[in-house]
Parts: structure tokens; sequence; C-alpha cells
């Protein structure tokens, strides 16, 4: 027996798994992978350490950050060392560059590349953002409960918010009708389409404009760095880890949940598939997909309406992977920790294969490979449809060759950065959409909810089953890990005791 049961390690789900025990609650999580962080997770061959996810962080290094996920180390009283930099190199069909975070180098690009009337339109969208990304952070997440509490933790902000209030009502729909009102040069349209892409798994048209604002918020101010966590992904999910077990909270590996257990028309706990039963006095909480958690739910216990309105919500499309170990000898000494390679604007900003990431986090940080080594991770963020992989026997034939020719454009953006890459690598593996569907228990794979910011709302973290809730990448808009830790602190917050939750904020400076 335990006051709340969490199913699924991802960062959402620990970082409501950890607030929880800060607040004193007996919290368990059970994590159905052996590695805890779901799609954060890290991993380890021959010394080289990968991530398996994201590789792209900022906020994290200084506090009080307006990124929810530093909040939740900050409140759980955890410490992340971090690297600081600020560039990342672009291979763009215009040409190849390096650009940086701040509020004037991408303009030295613009001027390069489009002359000074782009450069007149990025500023004018500079003044234009300005106000709506302090609309943006002028109600943090961290004050957010779902019950009538909030009117104390959240009306803490409200004179704030007053101030804000014409720019936050700005911020309900989606970008493109803020572009749309001062972008005109193409180019910059494409890379704010890119931008709000590797936010949401969508184009402007379907991001919500408080997303971008947020983001300008926080990468273009002036002297912003990007953060990257000593040791990689790992050392924040292990930072989340320890917190969580400095409170009093359990993480359970291995233990995967067959089924979430309703008596008398409320969640009460779990059965695994070992067929043991674990029992929650408060809640069940669930950091699987919105798809997922429904799976786990018995079928009459949940409104046929909401079961088929879950259901129904458009999914973003999966990952390829490519996770290298290489020989850096003779390298070039100028590579950049990350890049971004676009091959056809023309194509789309979503079009399958179209956008790839490279990441190569050993660039600064060492700890990451062997002594003249790197450890490198291509991917291709959210646009590998699952379709073509549905149904496919992992061990065929088949199935190698397609992992072999759909990871070929992987080989060929990261051929722009090393150009002798193939014959440098020591390890190779490549993951496909089947890959997340087994490790990550995604549902066919999948990046998240693609719910369009003009069309309607994320699902969100409650539902009609008392004593279930919902955290993670289906609840909260962005997917991303500020979003999921944002979720993660929501729900925490619920079920803590409104003098605990304003303690909590007055402790990580936003009181």
């Amino acid at each position: 027996m335990t006051d709340v049961i969490v199913i699924g390690s991802g960062i959402g789900g620990l970082s409501c798994a950890a607030l929880l025990a800060r607040y004193g609650l007996e919290v368990t999580v059970l994590e159905s992978h052996s590695i805890p962080g779901g799609a954060a997770h890290a991993f380890e061959r021959q010394g080289f350490k990968f991530d398996s996810g994201p590789s792209l962080y900022s906020g994290l290094s200084y506090s009080p950050s307006v990124n929810p996920l530093r909040q939740v180390l900050d409140a759980i009283g955890v410490d992340l060392p971090c690297v600081n930099y600020d560039t990342w190199g672009c291979r763009l069909p215009e040409g190849d560059f390096n650009t940086s975070v701040g509020g004037d180098q991408f303009c030295e690009v613009l001027v390069k590349l489009r002359g000074e009337d782009a450069v007149k339109e990025w500023r004018q969208l500079q003044r234009v953002m300005t106000p709506l990304a302090q609309a943006a952070i002028a109600l943090p997440p961290a004050a957010l409960r779902l019950d009538i509490g909030a009117a104390l933790t959240v009306g803490k902000f409200a004179p704030l918010l007053a101030q804000h209030a014409t720019n936050v009502l700005k911020l309900t729909g989606s970008f493109d009708r803020i572009m749309n009102g001062v972008i005109r040069d193409p180019f910059i349209r494409n890379w704010l389409n890119l931008l709000c892409f590797l936010l949401s798994g969508l184009p402007a048209s379907g991001t919500n404009a408080a997303e971008v604002a947020f983001m300008f918020a926080d990468w273009y101010k002036p002297g912003v760095m990007l953060d990257y966590p000593v040791g990689g992904s790992g050392a924040l999910v292990n930072a989340l880890v320890e917190g969580l077990e400095k409170h009093g909270g359990k993480l359970i590996l291995s233990s995967h949940v067959e089924q979430i257990l309703v008596e008398g028309k409320r969640a009460v706990g779990v059965r695994l598939r070992n067929g043991e039963e674990i029992r929650a006095r408060r809640a069940v909480v669930s950091n699987a997909s919105v798809w997922d958690t429904l799976k786990l739910v018995p079928e009459t216990t949940l409104p046929a309406k909401f079961r088929t309105q879950r259901q129904a919500i458009p999914e973003c499309d999966s990952f390829m992977h490519l996770h290298l170990g290489i020989d850096a000898q003779n390298l070039a000494t100028d590579l950049a920790c990350h890049y971004i390679v676009v091959n056809d604007w023309g194509l789309g900003i979503t079009a399958p294969q179209n956008v790839i990431l490279v990441s190569i986090p050993s660039i600064i940080d060492p700890s990451l490979a062997p002594p003249g080594k790197h450890v490198i991770h291509v991917y291709t963020p959210g646009n590998e449809p699952y379709a073509p992989w549905e149904g496919m026997e992992r061990r065929s034939r088949e199935y190698e060759e397609k992992k072999r020719s759909r990871a070929e454009v992987m080989w060929q953006a990261l051929e722009r950065i090393i150009p002798d890459i193939r014959s440098r690598c020591e390890i190779t593996l490549v993951g496909t959409p089947l890959t997340h569907e087994r490790f990550l228990r995604r549902h066919r794979g999948t990046y998240g909810p693609a719910i369009s910011a003009a069309v309607g709302l994320f699902p969100g973290h409650s539902t009609p089953l008392p004593g279930l809730m919902c955290c993670g990448d289906s609840t909260f808009p962005g997917i991303g890990l500020p979003a999921v830790a944002a979720s993660g602190m929501i729900v925490a917050n619920t079920l803590a005791p409104i003098s605990q939750h304003l303690a909590m904020l007055k402790d990580i400076g936003l009181q």
C-alpha cells in the first residue's frame, strides 16, 4: 500500500513523483523498462554514454528559472551541474552556417542570407514578441493546481497577470496568426516553422503561440546560454530519481503495469504483469501516453464518449535514431555540439525524413565517451511514419533492410558534418518506431499528440474516473521536457495541501 502510484518514470512521471515525495506523500513509481527516464533515458555501450531522446536544454543552469524542470529540481533540492554553450550548426538549403541563442547573432545570419529587409522583419518580430514573452512567463506552471485551491496559488500572481492581460489573450491561438502579421521573408517563415516543429511536432499553424513566446523569453534574450547536463540526459534522470528517493519515494524498475484496478467506481491501484497488486490510498497517476493509458483501464469503467474522444486524438509521427560511437582522431576541431539539417523547405517542415537533428554532446562533455572518441546521436524528430513498419517482424531480413534504407538519410546528413563518418564508427545502433513502441511502451512509437492550437486543447490531467490522473506529453501543450515537467508539477500540486504548495513556491523563489 502506498499513497500514490505513478505509472512510468518518464520526466513527467518522475517530476510528479519527486514533488509528491517532497510534499510528504508516500509515492511509488512503477517502470516497465529496466532503465528509468522514459524517452529521455540514457544507456551505455563500451564506455559510450548515449542519450536516447532530447539533447537540447535551456534554463537548467540558474535559479529562479522559467523552465518548469529547473523549478522541480529546486523544489526537491537537487543540483544538476551543466555545461554552457550558445551556438549550434545549421545545414539548410540556403547553406551551412552557425547560429546562436541571444538577441543579435541571428540578425548577422539574416544579413548574409537575406539582406537588411529580413533583419528589419526579424527585429519587428522581436519587438512584437517581447511583451508576449513576458505574458507567457507571468504565471509559472508551478503555481497551477486543478482544484479550488488554485484561487490562492494562482492568485499570488494576479497583479502580474493583470498587467499582461491583453497579451495573455493573444497567446491562446496559433503562432502563425502572429507570424503572418509581421513576417513576409520566406526564409524567416521557414525558420519559424522549423522552431515550431521542434517545439510541438507541428508547424506554426498548429503550434500554440504561448509555446513560441516561452521560447522567445528563453532563447532570444541578451546573454542567454544553452545548457547540457554533465553526464547527459541520464544525469537529469538520475537527479530526479535522487530527489524522489531523498524524500522517501520509491522507484521500482522492470515492473510492467498490466491493469489499473477499479473498485467502487474509483481507481485504487494497479496489477502488474506478474500478478502482483499494489494499492494506492490517494491516487493512481499515469505517465503513459493518452492512448496507452486507455489500454490500462477496464473497458466499462470509463464513459464510452470519453474513451472514443481520447482514442481519436491525432498523434505525431515517430522517430528514427542513429547512435554512434566513433574514433575522433584528427577530427575537425570546430565541430558544434548540435546541428539542424533540413533537406528541402518545399516539402514542408513535417515531411518524413526532411528534418534531421545531430547531437555530438561529447564535444562539450568528454565524460560521455572514452578518450579520443565521440558519441553521436542522430534522429528524425517526430517525422518518421509508423505505418511502413507496422506488423513487421523485428528479427526478419525485411526489417534489417528497412532499417538500413530508412537510416540512410541520417548518414547523409551526418556526412555533411563529418564526411568520413562511416569509416570512423566503432558502435552503430539504429532505432526505429518499433524500437520506440517496444522499449518506451509508446502507442505506435508516437512522439505525442498532434493537437493543433487552432483546433483544440490538450486532453489535460483529469479523467472521469475518480482517483486516476494523468501527466506527461499527452496532458500539457509542448510535448518537450518543460511541458512534461510542468504537467507533473500540476498533478503533484493538486494532490498536496495548499499550505505546502504555497511553501514550495516560496522555497523556489516564485513568491
